[in-house]
């Protein structure tokens, strides 16, 4: 069993070459949230994850375990909504409307350029569908905004605001 403590966010400072020979793990959103997980690795080794809380995982990221060995994170391909806006009459607005609705009902989302993705919901669903969203089941690796690098509500119900960027939420002045 080998126990991996520490994360390189998007394998920071490691050359290319080192990361295609390092071993990898695909693992799904559910846990890729989680600060403690069990998985195995691409060469079969378990794995013990022990990482601060709060710190989400990402497509990318790098994790190190106690013996030096570097494992690759892949976001695995899991179910998901995937969300356009209608071929014909759609504009990239619905897009952003839809995303505010979502946004608003706090579920995790994956926003890019030309599509959304959260996790199967059929309520959601058909709001969205009622929004003339295209609205389409798909295996493919989910990436939600926030995440490590915002505030990350732990399953304990406490909020973690991680405050690296600089955001300043405080409003005394």
């Amino acid at each position: 069993m080998l126990t991996a403590n520490k994360l390189l966010l998007q394998g920071q400072g490691l050359s290319t070459v080192i990361l295609q020979r390092a071993a990898s793990v695909e693992l799904d959103w559910d846990v890729r949230q989680k600060s403690r997980f069990a998985a195995t690795d691409s060469q079969g080794r378990e794995l013990a994850v022990f990482l601060p809380r709060g710190q989400a995982v990402r497509g990318g990221d790098v994790l190190v375990a106690e013996d030096g060995s570097l494992i690759c994170v892949r976001a695995a391909p899991q179910k998901v909504l995937h969300i356009t806006a209608c071929a014909e009459h759609g504009t990239p607005f619905d897009l952003m409307r839809a995303a505010y609705h979502l946004g608003n009902r706090h579920v995790p989302i994956e926003l890019q350029p030309d599509h959304l993705k959260i996790e199967p919901d059929h309520v959601l669903a058909d709001m969205l569908r009622s929004m003339h969203m295209t609205v389409v089941e798909a295996d493919l690796p989910f990436e939600p905004e926030g995440g490590a690098y915002g505030g990350h509500v732990t399953n304990d119900g406490h909020s973690h605001h991680h405050h690296a960027h600089g955001h300043s939420h405080d409003h005394a002045h």
